[in-house]
């Protein structure tokens, strides 16, 4: 028996960037363990990715193209060559151009867990080369990104490494247990030597023992939280005038609109008590270092992007910076930097955007000038888009021509005209960059491709290929690409060794000193070199709150879970979707845990099983994102009952402002 262990990198959305060691027997991947050297992998991975052969040879697996042959949903198809699908998306596409235009065309995807090769690179320019339409990508990210940019150019932040310095370390938005695990053992030792953890999130994510103080802020009330704990700093002297006269700019409009809130009124509105917000408050002021982990749930509402700025501007105002363990960590990811011209030229790509978070109200038959075909890859918007009923009916059009390249037979792939094999990142090449561990990993093909599945790359160059685009980057194959990229690559060391990216292991940036100081080895990356405490990214009002919603009385919530990475794995790994309420709701509603329940608003309802727990904190539920239709009652998931409005900054998406009431399935309804 052939038996060989493989190193690579994991490229699913998470800040670690994990090295892997995969054991293949006979052509089969039989083990993925943690692999070397890595700075934060440290001998243990999480079971998503241990478990990750699960999707490899899944009866759900795609192995050829193929072409719908029923209703659309159904998931009726029959088999095709690449030929016949080339051919067909060239033919049809070129159609679509003549009589309506590029800007009919439109390009879905993410790309969370995809590297830098295998994403907006030959894709970008085969639509940018169709005229297509742009895709705005702000399902996730996007107001922490133009915010961390506008404030402090994305400067590299705080090294899960240097976590155990700080005396004091806030997590606020953040489940390092769900989608950041190599953070916890370092926040295990920070404890041990004494350091102070604050969690701060309408649920608790830490087990009691690894916090001291947990502050269960509503859904969308971080901003008067922050707000509220300025305006104390400044009340008894606490802002370091000295930093920010020589650091900072916008200091003053933010500290007007903190003075609006005191501590009461804060604990009102959040959900908090004063006295845990001054608790808080008094310990980030008095520790010496402190370090605040700001997550993305913080900006999944209509005060999030200004609330991400607040939060961001407390080390600032206290000048918690200097030394190791001091400052933020938001994403990491800024400093490894790579402009995709550099393989792919200038793109002369001008047509109109289109809003990922309203893709329903573009689909709509309405839509001026329509959308007459989608071409769906590295994403399932059928399970991670809100407003779910409006994007399935636009997926359920018979005249929208529906193109999907995915791995497994997903929510969105059974709503296509073409079906078409794409690789696992364990059967292709790329470049993963951490954006929390400081790390830039290749990724290798360890198997050959299941059956007859493509890559990004080889897919889009090849219909470049036949529509007559004559750019150079549409003829190179997938590791001479990899290694024009990794030449492009600037980091602090100059660019990362490209054979060792094929051989799947990693580079890091050689910062002072091992791992990055603020204000010591690494500074604001903004034109000025200065932190921009009150950026224009924030609108017309900076900090300005919008009280919730009071429509229905419990606020919805859809953080990661330890079973998806967003949606991937949901064709296996979560089976039964349940949603979690406080016992206290539960009681005053007459439920039990394990209760078949329904959760509904005005936008539908979703039919589930019932968690009790005080983990999260009373006038919250939470339903996990990104789960398949396949495990709830009824064929709908959490983003049936989420709004697509888009907030202020970046135009993202809001999905904790869904409201929504829970009651005994049959009770008052289906």
């Amino acid at each position: 028996m052939a038996k060989e262990t493989l190193s690579t990198t994991c490229v699913m959305d998470c800040p670690d960037a994990c090295a892997l060691d995969v054991t293949v027997e006979d052509g089969r991947v039989t083990a993925i363990e943690p692999g070397s050297p890595h700075p934060d992998t440290a001998g243990f991975i999480c079971s998503k990715v241990s478990q990750f052969h699960k999707r490899l040879y899944h009866r759900d697996r795609l192995l050829h193209p193929m072409r719908r042959v029923g209703p659309k949903g159904e998931a009726s198809f029959e088999r095709i060559s690449w030929d016949e699908a080339i051919a067909e998306i060239t033919e049809r596409f070129e159609r679509i151009r003549s009589e309506s235009g590029g800007e009919a065309i439109l390009p879905f995807h993410y790309g969370g867990s995809n590297g830098m090769v295998s994403d907006e690179l030959i894709d970008h320019l085969y639509f940018a080369r169709l005229g297509a339409s742009r895709l705005d990508k702000t399902i996730c990210a996007v107001p922490a990104t133009e915010v961390a940019l506008a404030m402090y150019g994305k400067m590299p932040g705080v090294a899960f490494a240097d976590y155990p310095e700080a005396e004091c370390i806030v997590i606020w938005g953040a489940n390092p247990r769900g989608s950041n695990i190599h953070l916890v053992p370092y926040l295990r030792e920070a404890k041990r030597r004494g350091a102070t953890i604050i969690t701060i999130d309408p649920r608790r994510n830490l087990a009691r023992a690894e916090h001291d103080l947990h502050l269960p802020v509503l859904p969308g009330q971080d901003l008067p939280l922050a707000l509220a704990m300025i305006r104390w700093w400044e009340e008894r002297g606490a802002l370091d005038t000295e930093f920010l006269a020589a650091n900072a700019v916008g200091v003053e409009p933010l500290l007007e609109q903190a003075r609006a809130w005191s501590l009461d009124r804060a604990a009102e509105v959040s959900g908090v008590d004063a006295t845990a917000i001054e608790r808080t408050a008094a310990t980030l002021a008095a520790s010496d270092p402190a370090v605040v982990r700001c997550g993305w749930g913080i900006e999944r509402n209509t005060n999030g992007g200004q609330a991400i700025a607040a939060v961001l501007s407390i080390p600032a105002l206290l000048g918690k910076f200097g030394v190791r363990g001091a400052g933020y960590t938001l994403s990491n990811g800024g400093a490894v930097k790579f402009d995709p011209s550099t393989v792919v030229g200038e793109l002369d790509w001008t047509t109109r955007r289109i809003n990922m978070t309203q893709l329903g109200r573009a689909l709509a038959s309405d839509f001026d000038p329509p959308v007459r075909a989608i071409f769906v890859y590295n994403a399932n918007p059928l399970a991670t888009v809100p407003e779910h009923r409006a994007v399935r009916r636009g997926f359920e059009r018979d005249d929208l021509f529906t193109v999907v390249h995915d791995q497994v037979l997903t929510d969105t792939a059974r709503f296509a005209d073409l079906l078409l094999p794409a690789t696992t990142f364990l059967e292709g090449w790329d470049i993963r960059s951490g954006y929390g561990s400081y790390i830039v990993g290749g990724v290798r093909p360890v198997i050959s491709p299941a059956g007859e599945a493509r890559t990004n790359m080889q897919l889009f160059a090849e219909l470049g290929r036949a529509a007559g685009f004559d750019e150079p980057a549409f003829h190179l194959d997938d590791q001479a690409l990899l290694r024009k990229v990794a030449a492009s690559i600037d980091m602090p060391g100059g660019p990362p060794d490209a054979d060792a990216l094929v051989a799947g292991r990693h580079s890091r940036p050689d910062f002072p000193g091992g791992r990055p100081v603020q204000f010591e080895s690494v500074f604001p990356q903004t034109p000025d070199r200065r932190i921009h405490l009150t950026p224009a990214v924030l609108g017309e009002r900076p900090f300005a709150w919008s009280a919730p919603g009071d429509d229905y009385p419990l606020s919805l919530i859809s953080p990661a879970s330890s079973k998806l990475v967003t949606s991937t794995m949901g064709e296996y790994n979560l089976d039964t979707l349940r949603v979690t309420m406080h016992p206290d709701d539960a009681a005053s509603r007459d439920l039990a845990h394990g209760d078949r329940v329904r959760v509904f608003n005005q936008r539908g309802e979703v039919h589930c099983h019932l968690r009790i727990s005080d983990r999260v904190r009373p006038g919250v539920s939470s339903m996990p994102k990104g789960a398949w239709s396949r495990s709830s009652i009824n064929g709908a998931t959490s983003v049936t009952l989420c709004p697509d409005d888009a907030q202020v900054v970046g135009d993202a998406a809001c999905f904790n402002d869904a409201r929504v009431e829970i009651a005994l399935l049959g009770a008052g309804g289906s």
